[in-house]
């Protein structure tokens, strides 16, 4: 019953939607939402996956260092999630190596964090907010942060997008055509540090997949076209952040359940839908690369 009336219908929800705290929390998921639509269509497709989820862990002891020298969060975990992507861009170039590279910086970056928390007994907040993530405490100076990342990711973006596609659909072609695969792999990994940085303060490490990840996947499993999936993917997870707050204000929930429940569902749906248009002999597109 304890439970029960905790997750209770709240009758002033939507003067909580009103709040100062819970516009700061629409702005700034807003704008992770519209990083993570982006970047994550190519996560998906360059199966970086495991590097997404790696890079939120390697971010981990920048957050808890920085709470451990009362410097901000968001520049250590910027600092260490830019810092992981080199490191995993440099040594890993093929596939296979990129991920023994991924497995590796993540170990070691994973026991600094250990350390840093066992230090850090006065920031247990700043620690908790880090894994489970906290967007209803998002500040007017993290949105001008994120307001100023979100705008170089999508200036980068444009500027990469096209040769970007060509390197990770077929690199060994794209490479003898003189496209700079490496480098486009290393400078999509600073990008998807800058995302995974601003999405971990949402969702947290802990659940970070739901939104860089899941809503791509989603997409991919609906269409194969690139910029259809990319617009696919960003409206899910703007769908799943706005849901989620509102959801989050009607039954007094954190945020980060809602979130990842409905991108969660939204993946399933895909799926089954995608089964019945099999099964009927239906075409299905044919770029999904989760759940087959």
């Amino acid at each position: 019953m304890g439970l029960l009336a905790q997750i209770g219908y709240q009758n002033s929800w939507i003067e909580v939607l009103g709040a100062t705290f819970m516009r700061h929390a629409f702005i700034g998921g807003t704008l992770v939402a519209l990083a993570s639509g982006l970047v994550g269509y190519f996560v998906v497709v360059r199966r970086d996956a495991f590097a997404a989820h790696a890079l939120a862990h390697i971010g981990f002891p920048g957050a808890t260092g920085a709470a451990l020298i009362g410097a901000p969060v968001t520049l250590g975990l910027a600092v260490f999630c830019v810092a992981g992507g080199l490191a995993i861009g440099a040594f890993g170039k093929r596939v296979d190596r990129r991920e023994v590279a991924t497995g590796t910086v993540l170990a070691f970056a994973t026991s600094l964090g250990v350390l840093f928390a066992s230090m850090a007994t006065d920031s247990t907040t700043s620690v908790t907010s880090v894994l489970f993530g906290n967007l209803l405490a998002i500040s007017a100076e993290q949105l001008i942060v994120f307001g100023t990342m979100t705008a170089v990711l999508v200036v980068a973006m444009v500027i990469i997008a096209r040769p970007l596609l060509f390197a990770s659909i077929t690199p060994e072609v794209a490479e003898a055509r003189g496209v700079p695969v490496r480098s486009l792999g290393i400078a999509f990994l600073v990008l998807l540090a800058l995302v995974v940085a601003m999405a971990t303060q949402v969702v947290g490490t802990l659940l970070l997949f739901a939104l860089v990840v899941t809503p791509a996947a989603t997409a991919l499993v609906i269409t194969a076209r690139p910029i259809a999936a990319v617009a696919i993917a960003t409206g899910i997870a703007l769908g799943c952040v706005w849901g989620g707050l509102a959801l989050s204000a009607m039954f007094n929930l954190p945020p980060s359940f809602p979130i990842v429940s409905l991108a969660f569902g939204g993946w399933l749906a895909a799926l089954a839908r995608s089964r019945v248009l099999e099964r009927s002999g239906r075409p299905t597109a044919s770029a999904s690369t989760l759940g087959r």
